[in-house]
């Protein structure tokens, strides 16, 4: 199986290579920094070096493939949410995603594209379940999302599968979230957020992986996936667990106002 990914020199694209080539499959990586991304990946991984925010050749490669994996985004996690990092937002996911849909719609050969996108969709239902023929929500991230997913609508080819997956945090010892999460908690200084009755979707970075093997090996299945664990935890709950596991206390409640005077509108993704 030949697989081209965006998006794979971060956490889960690291991952989700790995296990391709443990597999034996070919992978074939786009990177705008061919050298960065040649030491992070293991050998026998082809990167081209392009920007897939902008068509070029890049395109004609990955058309050759037959399971496109399109991760691409900056960061959301660093820093404060100003006008100019939410444009680069947008730019880097809805330009790479239509570039995506246009190979897909040059050729009859990917057999299947997943795109990336988050349960940050649903925005804030409180604690009310959220189906899949809700609307998306009004805040930035929902918006984004919204917007991500509706790149895909542009796919006008019968021969192509999509499946969009909706990703929750996904927890790795290797980076991302989980260790930030639980840094405070190491000083003494570890606690839920706000009223901690907020939901944690979350999923366990191996789990994540065999759930796209999964999508990929199984024609069924197509449109949006919620790529998350079942029966997540509150804020609250988590706090709990982190803190038996770390023998630390969790008596450190951050107040939401807190939390939005240091993080502005960022602070809607915690809360």
């Amino acid at each position: 199986m030949k697989v081209f990914l965006t998006g794979g020199t971060g956490l889960i694209g690291r991952a989700l290579i790995d296990t391709f080539v443990k597999r034996m499959d070919k992978v074939i990586c786009v990177s705008r920094a061919e050298t960065r991304a040649r030491s992070l990946l293991p050998a026998g991984v082809d990167v081209i070096q392009a920007d897939p925010t902008r068509p070029g050749d890049w395109q004609q490669t990955a058309a050759q493939c037959d399971v496109l994996i399109n991760l691409a985004g900056e960061s959301i996690a660093e820093g404060r949410w100003t006008a100019k990092r939410k444009k680069r937002f947008r730019r880097s996911r809805l330009s790479v995603t239509r570039n995506m849909v246009d190979i897909v719609n040059s050729t009859d050969r990917p057999q299947v594209l997943l795109s990336a996108s988050a349960v940050g969709y649903y925005g804030d239902g409180d604690r009310q379940p959220l189906y899949e023929d809700r609307d998306s929500g009004r805040d930035f991230l929902s918006r984004l999302a919204h917007e991500w997913e509706g790149c895909t609508l542009e796919v006008d080819n019968a021969t192509t599968r999509l499946a969009l997956l909706r990703i929750g945090l996904v927890f790795s010892a290797e980076g991302g979230a989980l260790p930030r999460i639980i840094l405070p908690y190491r000083f003494y200084l570890g606690g839920p957020l706000g009223d901690g009755r907020m939901y944690l979707p979350w999923i366990h970075i191996q789990d994540f992986i065999n759930a796209v093997l999964f999508i990929i090996e199984t024609d069924r299945i197509s449109g949006p996936v919620n790529v998350v664990a079942p029966d997540p935890p509150t804020q609250a709950e988590f706090s709990q667990v982190v803190a038996r596991v770390l023998e630390r206390p969790a008596r450190m409640r951050v107040p939401a106002f807190m939390l939005r005077l240091v993080l502005g509108e960022k602070a809607d993704m915690l809360l």
